[in-house]
């Protein structure tokens, strides 16, 4: 064998070395990102609250309350507003209690969801929660789980943890990957677009547009007004 010909076989040993070593590295590296996306997926479903059980009157879809009370509120909200969050948590249950339950108050959820995707995904689920007669108990556990702007709160597999810990049956996951009530959350963000609505929460009180997660003292004033209205 030529001297030429050593160098190139020696040449064509190192290249195939170096593929060999390159495939491994790559195969590592997807190996390696596997796991940690496993894992941060896994470890996400296990932080998730459950938090305190509600007891809301269901009504129609996204609603509670007798459809012919006097008073009708609908809320534009966004599950990952950590207002909209406050309101739920701090303000809702006094209005049910108060109003709703008597009678006085019809409140129907419209979800708005402007903040991105993991919104979309969300307000996918309160309809496919709607489905099964949950809703309420659907908001109450994701509001409940917000942990931060598109970063993971609302994902698939997080949202389907969620179903399952409420009731949810196994076409909670089909509903929301089909995205079968998508018409429904566009003609809702429509609504809000229509209504003036910027910012959430914001409410429609008899037609009567509110801005803000306003304490309940505030809130009820607003509701004793177009009870007096109508």
């Amino acid at each position: 064998m030529g001297k030429r010909e050593e160098i190139r076989e020696k040449r064509q040993r190192e290249q195939r070395r170096n593929l060999v070593v390159g495939m491994l590295v790559i195969a590592g590296v997807v190996i390696l990102i596997t796991a940690m996306v496993i894992f941060r997926s896994q470890a996400q479903i296990q932080s998730i609250i459950t938090p305190t059980a509600i007891d809301f009157p269901q009504g129609e879809g996204l609603a509670m309350g007798d459809p012919n009370a006097p008073v009708v509120i609908e809320e534009f909200s966004d599950f990952q507003c950590p207002a909209c969050q406050f309101f739920h948590e701090e303000t809702l249950e006094q209005v049910v209690d108060e109003y709703v339950r008597t009678g006085e108050v019809y409140y129907i959820f419209r979800p708005f969801p402007f903040i991105g995707k993991e919104s979309q995904a969300a307000a996918l689920g309160g309809y496919c929660a709607a489905e099964q007669g949950l809703f309420w108990e659907y908001s109450n556990i994701v509001f409940a789980n917000q942990i931060g702007e598109n970063a993971g709160s609302f994902t698939s597999a997080r949202l389907e943890a969620m179903a399952d810990i409420i009731g949810l049956d196994a076409d909670f996951a089909k509903c929301l990957s089909e995205g079968r009530y998508q018409d429904l959350v566009d003609a809702d963000f429509q609504a809000a677009q229509d209504a003036g609505v910027d910012s959430t929460p914001s409410f429609l009180i008899n037609g009567a547009l509110l801005s803000g997660a306003l304490p309940f003292e505030t809130f009820q004033g607003y509701i004793e007004q177009a009870l007096l209205e109508n």
